[in-house]
């Protein structure tokens, strides 16, 4: 019998980033939603024609979407900083053995 927190889902166990294609497809996701959020505000923008104001600030807002939607999605996460492991060799450490001279 299977206990109810384990329910035969596997368990993250490590700190492994998304696949590159995860982190695509939520790249995609965000700037379709950016890019489909400029049109019902033109929309809007046409219904409030009237009251200048409310549409002005529509199409304001529209303006930067664009912009902000193709930044947002060609960003991708930060990488994770890894310390390169490089040779430090101690000071002194062949002038310390002793050196052996060969006479010809």
């Amino acid at each position: 019998m299977v206990s109810p927190e384990r329910d035969g889902t596997p368990v993250l166990i490590t700190e492994a980033a998304p696949s590159f294609e995860e982190q695509h497809a939520a790249r995609k996701r965000k700037y379709a939603i950016m890019m489909g959020a400029r049109i019902p505000c033109l929309i809007l923008a046409m219904v409030f024609y009237q009251t200048w104001w409310l549409a002005l600030a529509l199409i304001v807002l529209s303006v930067p979407l664009p912009w902000m939607a193709v930044l947002i999605a060609n960003d991708r996460p930060p990488r994770k900083a890894e310390k390169a492991s490089r040779f430090a060799k101690e000071k002194g450490a062949l002038e310390a053995r002793s050196h052996h001279v060969i006479e010809g």
